[in-house]
């Protein structure tokens, strides 16, 4: 054989090589794209499964089974705030300054935030005005840092769906708060629970309350709820 011919042999194997090695390449990422998108596909059917199955667990369990104890939560005592605003309904837009953070009492606007839904996020919430409106018809609101991690914000959400106690009359809600909706929070403090109490008997006074925890605690929660139930209310009735 000659050279030339030895050559054109050498450079037409190495073009052969050269492309079973492409096709072994372009096998090979076939093969990745279909796994990558079989793994994908099952992600996006097991999502919806797995919070499905998560609900339904919350649904069987007391409020106190999520979270920290409420000894291990650092909570500070209930408040005893000065209420005022019953039945002073503003205009939907209106600035409110509320004299406490969160608000535990306080002028409103007229149409509350709907009784059927106990979780928001920072998306979907609604003004705190409406929430105020909330609290005068006995409701029980878990104000939540919107920086809290994700995992608290997680057992926030499962509350929402957990059996609460009968204090409540079903009256929860829980929402996200800004630093920018209101005064500073004591330091530390991530959570906030607040119930607008009813005129207490023979007096024309009424009082909110607010208690500020560190962690999330249903147990603490509890004990917050029925120490202040939902027929202890400026409107018990509503709702």
């Amino acid at each position: 054989m000659g050279k030339a011919s030895s050559q054109k042999q050498s450079r037409r194997q190495m073009i052969e090589k050269m492309q079973r090695d492409q096709a072994r390449s372009d096998r090979n990422r076939t093969v990745l794209i279909v796994v990558a998108s079989i793994v994908v596909g099952l992600a996006i059917i097991a999502y919806p499964a797995v919070k499905l199955i998560q609900d339904s667990r919350a649904k069987g369990l007391d409020v106190g089974e999520f979270g920290v104890a409420a000894s291990a939560a650092s909570c500070d005592a209930p408040t005893d705030d000065a209420a005022n605003g019953t039945m002073d309904h503003k205009p939907e837009g209106t600035v409110i300054d509320y004299s406490v953070s969160p608000p535990s009492s306080g002028p409103h606007y007229a149409d509350w935030a709907p009784f059927s839904k106990k979780f928001y996020t920072l998306d979907d919430r609604p003004a705190i005005p409406n929430l105020v409106h909330n609290l005068e018809h006995g409701y029980t609101i878990l104000w939540y840092r919107d920086t809290l991690p994700d995992e608290q914000k997680s057992q926030i959400e499962s509350i929402s769906k957990a059996k609460l106690p009968d204090s409540t009359n079903g009256k929860f809600i829980a929402a996200p708060f800004r630093v920018t909706d209101g005064k500073e929070w004591p330091a530390g403090k991530n959570v906030a629970f607040s119930h607008w109490s009813g005129n207490k008997p023979g007096s024309d006074k009424a009082f909110g309350h607010r208690q500020f925890c560190g962690s999330v605690s249903g147990e603490a929660l509890t004990q917050f709820m029925d120490k202040y139930p939902a027929a202890d209310a400026q409107e018990p009735n509503g709702g």
